[in-house]
């Protein structure tokens, strides 16, 4: 079992050339002994973005802080604190911090 405060994993910049002003914690992952799912916390600063993109895997998302948007079926919709996204497999994704404070979201994925 892991208990730990997320603040000592350490983040590390989204490492996609087009992403803008993101970093990720890997918070529980295969490392931690999960064999099914890997938790996520991003944390986009204000102007940045994810690189848009699509894969064969689901996500789910929960905004924990700060507001933005994500792109879905072709537009920008937006999303703030408490919000929950599901981004089916292959769908084009992509997340923007349109606020003036730090975007912060768990996303949990399979582990592939």
């Amino acid at each position: 079992m892991k208990v730990m405060n997320y603040t000592e994993i350490g983040s590390e910049e989204v490492a996609e050339e087009d992403a803008r002003r993101v970093t990720v914690r890997w918070l529980i992952d295969e490392n931690d002994g999960a064999p099914n799912f890997a938790m996520r916390l991003f944390e986009v600063a204000p102007g940045g973005y994810t690189p848009r993109h699509a894969h064969p895997w689901e996500h789910e998302v929960f905004v924990v802080g700060g507001r933005g948007s994500v792109y879905r079926d072709g537009e920008y919709v937006d999303v703030k604190r408490g919000d929950v996204v599901f981004v089916p497999p292959n769908e084009d994704h992509q997340f923007k911090n349109d606020g003036d404070s730090t975007l912060s979201f768990l996303c949990l994925i399979p582990i592939v």
